[in-house]
């Protein structure tokens, strides 16, 4: 009996001590004490947490804070700017705290070019944005993330699926190519971002004044975008999955004419001209049935995009694993898009001294489509049905002036193919070698970017209204572009008393062969089989093939002393393929400096302002993106040259030089001045960066002239480096801390100002850009901005004939018509009348971002905008012609009809013998807006809930894509092209996102 006894009394201890652990884990107990610097002086506002639950609290004027918290629990105290702590309470009622400032906001690492930099001691202008802020938002397209986060980087495009965005950094610095360089991994590419998946990005840099891009020499002029790929860390391996659907629906249509208003005006057209009106139509309010051929063409866009990956590892090697699926239907139909991502980083240290890495990107997006064009079913006439009632695709047939010449849009786009196959393999290998412990190392890589594409389109025949298709068509090409990288440099890193130093040294070769061939065959027996061995024509056969290389020399080096003065100078000497030997190598030198003045003794401590640094800097870049492979060197076409009349020599085989070649063309040449304030407020609360710039382009590529004696004709273009562009403008990057506890608010700003004008053209003569209707919009010229609108000057419209007669005299000209101004008052209305009538680039780009967190909770509102520049409404040009037989916007409707009926809206008249349509400012409107680009809403579960099922966090998020634009623009969507050109090619859309992530 007494074991068991025994055996009873140790249970019941055993059941006690459990009830009495479970109480005391459970007992709440209140937690004070005071939050310090390492000074000692209290820091206000510092966050005071209970670890797992929502119950929080902030530090008031004196540092000191009061919580209520579990006795065996912990406390998290975080502050910005400030090393996050755990503590355990352990009971205690009384904890202080002392805070260490944290070195990894103002010490984060900054990728500038064959190495990394601390971001408090750059002394040039480097703009960036963490991983967290791309894989936060719900977009498929690297460069849309990127819209509006960095000041001094303009990005548009992008809307439709697949495509890629245009990037312009600091303006445009050329009226050629000025793009900017991308360098993934260290490897520079031309890999659209649009092939890389947001989610494997660690973070992006944008290098963008000289003394920062001069590292790339002749091909960092126009700025350089920095990506950096996620790694594995050391500790425990983390599985993430994460999944999206997406739904997207047309923002805004045109309001176009139904039926009876197309009718009404066919007649207004007609008549006016003195032409036969439609009799079928002389009662227009009888036209009841209408086809509205925009609504047909779209639909509700579906976007799915699953993520997963794998990463970890210990003090000896790191990895990383992804792999992405992106399937996306546009909101026009048969336009779709397919992406396959595979990543993969991984990299071992083999020895104390060596230490192998490599880095792998493959993608495969398939981009097919049909044959769309939103300008045909914004003029496709609403008269006629999608289909006859005999099933087949309708269209006009008849009196081309009744009905039209438009093929119906829907049956085009939905028999006609298109598709693009594309396949990238970017990938490096690296080995560095440590020569000298903290002192010493040699890194050597190697990189691959390959890229496969391959095209497919067909068009069967068909009985079209009015043209029928007698021929089937089948087009097929292929494309292979290699280039190969060799990077090898050492680097010197070294402390010795207050001085730093580092110093980067080495060389890089890179070459890249490209090949291509194409073919289309005409005719096939079967439409259902049509591959190209199965034509009976052949139609077309082409194929090529390049190569070029770079040969470069570089050199970096980093001085640093006591934490106050900075120095860094860059030299760079490239050699290229693509110039003549006299011309080959060019020198690329930078130097920048900066004084950390927060960081003198006589700097007071006790004061708002708590870090302070001065950047001054200057350097000379190139480009050579404008330049062809063999532009330097006279290249030969061949063709065939009737000589004789006999069949046996009617045509011989002749080999001429169609352009005159100029073997003294080298880059062109960028200098650029900049000077910059860095500000920090409240121990870093607000952050504030403010750049100024001079960027000079030199030795631009520009049309060469020569003379008609030489034999070749100056439509074929040689080129010669004679232009410049000056852009000049200010940037201002801010960021705030507005509230921190239980409630948190940040904010981001970012505002660019910008000012472009060409120098110099070689020639007093301007040259010409996009050409409509026998004229042309854009103009380039010396003194004036790149792409300026060139056109003539409205002034309201005739109302009666006695104005008219009244008026200088214009050609054409009838009451109801638009009145041009007489610009050089010489009586006549011709072309010496037009001016510059619009600037399409942005003087001002500016967006905020507020981030607002509550228990879990998060809430993005992102607003961004551009101001000061114009927009030519190539849309409403065509859309309000009212000359011809298409559709018409319903703004038409308000036409002139007589005196006094409008003073906006000229008459409608088959032919336009007034020339109402010419380019002038009646389409040429204000292109500033402010667009609420993103609104994003989401919970991160509590650790509370999470442990239960080993989930390490877990976040679900909704957002809102394009919510709404204030703009005074008439057209679908402010943001257009570059060259500020509205052509509606693709309709803009909202989109609604819900979105899960998990780590396990």
């Amino acid at each position: 009996m007494k074991p068991q006894k025994q055996s009873w009394k140790i249970s019941f201890l055993l059941t006690l001590a459990f009830i009495c652990g479970g109480l005391a884990h459970a007992q709440q107990i209140s937690v004070s004490g005071t939050v310090t610097d390492a000074s000692g002086e209290p820091i206000i506002g510092a966050t005071v947490m209970a670890e797992g639950t929502a119950n929080g609290t902030s530090t008031d004027l004196d540092g000191n804070y009061s919580i209520t918290a579990d006795a065996l629990g912990m406390l998290k105290f975080s502050y910005v700017g400030y090393t996050t702590q755990s503590i355990a309470i352990e009971g205690r009622s009384v904890i202080n705290v002392t805070m260490t400032e944290s070195a990894e906001l103002l010490d984060e690492l900054v990728v500038v070019g064959y190495g990394t930099m601390k971001k408090s001691d750059l002394t040039g202008a480097v703009g960036s944005i963490g991983g967290k802020d791309i894989k936060d938002v719900p977009v498929n397209n690297v460069g849309q993330a990127l819209q509006g986060k960095i000041a001094g980087v303009n990005i548009v495009g992008g809307e439709k699926p697949g495509d890629n965005v245009t990037i312009k950094v600091r303006g445009l610095g050329s009226i050629n190519n000025s793009d900017p360089l991308v360098v993934i991994d260290g490897v520079p590419t031309d890999l659209g971002l649009n092939a890389i998946n947001p989610q494997d990005i660690e973070r992006l840099d944008v290098l963008k004044d000289a003394s920062a891009t001069a590292i790339y020499g002749s091909r960092g002029a126009n700025g350089v975008v920095m990506i950096t790929t996620r790694k594995g860390v050391a500790g425990t391996s983390r599985l993430s999955v994460s999944a999206n659907v997406a739904f997207s629906n047309v923002s805004k249509k045109m309001s176009l004419l139904d039926a009876a208003g197309y009718a009404s005006l066919s007649n207004d057209m007609l008549s006016e001209a003195g032409h036969n009106t439609n009799p079928a139509w002389a009662d227009p309010s009888s036209l009841t049935a209408s086809t509205n051929w925009v609504d047909e063409l779209l639909r509700t866009g579906v976007m799915q995009n699953y993520n997963v990956s794998y990463s970890g590892g210990n003090d000896k090697a790191h990895y990383y694993f992804s792999a992405g699926f992106l399937n996306q239907s546009g909101v026009v139909d048969h336009v779709n898009y397919r992406r396959f991502t595979f990543q993969a980083n991984n990299d071992v240290k083999l020895k104390s001294w060596l230490k192998l890495s490599n880095n792998l990107l493959f993608s495969a997006d398939i981009k097919k489509q049909g044959s769309y064009s939103m300008w045909d079913a914004m003029r496709a006439l609403p008269t006629f049905p999608v289909k006859d009632e005999d099933g087949e695709w309708s269209g006009p047939d008849g009196n081309s002036e009744w009905y039209g010449s438009v093929r119906n849009p829907v049956g085009s786009n939905d028999m006609y193919r298109s598709s693009t196959n594309g396949y990238n393999f970017l990938a490096n290998i690296a080995a560095d070698i440590t020569l000298v412990p903290e002192w010493l190392q040699f890194r050597s890589l190697f990189g691959f970017d390959g890229k496969f594409w391959f095209d497919d389109s067909f068009s069967p025949k068909y009985n079209w209204k009015p043209t029928p298709v007698e021929e089937s068509t089948q087009y097929n090409s292929s494309n292979r572009n290699f280039t190969y990288l060799w990077d090898n440099y050492f680097t010197f890193d070294h402390k010795f008393g207050k001085n730093s130093l580092n110093v980067m040294a080495g060389m890089s070769a890179q070459w890249n062969h490209a090949y291509w061939m194409n073919g289309q065959m005409n005719g096939f027996l079967f439409d259902t089989v049509h591959q190209l061995t199965n034509g009976e024509k052949i139609y077309n056969l082409d194929g090529s093939q390049s190569e070029w290389a770079l040969l470069s020399y570089m050199a970096r080096a980093n001085y640093d002393f006591d934490n106050r003065y900075f120095l860094t100078a860059t030299v760079r000497r490239d050699g290229s393929s693509r110039f003549g030997p006299s011309n080959r190598w060019g020198t690329f030198p930078s130097m920048s400096a900066a004084w950390k003045i927060s960081s003198e003794s006589f700097f007071p401590q006790d004061i708002a302002l708590n870090d302070l640094k001065l950047r001054l800097g200057w350097g000379k870049t190139g480009s050579q993106a404008s330049v062809g492979n063999y532009d330097y060197i006279q290249t030969l076409v061949t063709l065939l040259y009737p000589f004789g009349t006999t069949l046996d020599n009617a045509e011989q085989s002749a080999l001429y030089s169609q352009v005159l070649a100029n073997s003294g063309i080298h880059w062109e040449e960028i200098e650029q001045f900049n000077a910059g304030v860095d500000l920090s407020f409240f121990n870093s609360r607000i952050n504030v960066s403010l750049d100024g710039y001079i960027k000079n382009t030199k030795q631009m590529l520009v049309k060469a002239a020569f003379p008609i004696t030489t034999g070749f004709e100056d439509t074929f273009d040689t080129y010669t480096n004679a232009g410049k562009v000056r852009n000049i403008g200010w940037e201002l990057s801010a960021s705030s801390v507005n509230l921190t506890g239980e409630l948190g608010w940040e904010t981001d700003l970012n505002v660019t100002y910008n000012k472009n004008k060409i120098i110099d053209l070689n020639s007093d003569t301007p040259l010409w850009r996009n050409q409509f209707g026998g004229a042309y919009a854009t103009m380039l010229a010396a003194d004036y901005p790149i792409n300026v609108f060139y056109g003539y000057v409205t002034d309201g419209i005739f109302q009666n004939a006695d104005e008219v007669k009244a008026h200088a005299v214009q050609p054409g000209a009838e009451a109801g018509d638009i009145r041009f101004r007489d610009l050089n008052n010489d009586g006549i209305i011709n072309e010496n009348d037009r001016t510059v009538i619009g600037n399409p680039n942005p003087t001002w780009l500016f967006s905020v971002n507020n981030r607002l967190t509550y228990k879990g909770f998060e809430l993005s509102i992102y607003l961004q905008g551009v101001a000061g520049n114009k927009i030519y409404n190539r849309t409403r040009s065509v859309m309000e012609s009212m000359s011809a037989a298409y559709n018409q916007a319903a703004s038409t409707a308000n036409r002139w009809y007589g005196e006094g009926t409008s003073n906006s809206m000229p008459r409608a008249v088959w032919a336009d013998p007034n020339g109402n349509n010419r380019i002038s400012d009646r389409w040429v409107e204000n292109g500033s807006y402010l667009r609420l680009k993103n609104v994003t809403l989401a919970y991160n579960f509590p650790d509370k809930w999470l442990k239960r099922i080993n989930f390490e966090n877990a976040r679900i998020l909704v957002s809102c894509e394009n919510v709404a634009t204030i703009t005074g623009y008439k057209g679908l969507d402010p943001e257009v092209g570059i060259d500020g050109i509205d052509y509606s090619s693709f309709p803009p859309s909202r989109v609604f996102n819900i979105g899960l992530s998990v780590n396990f």
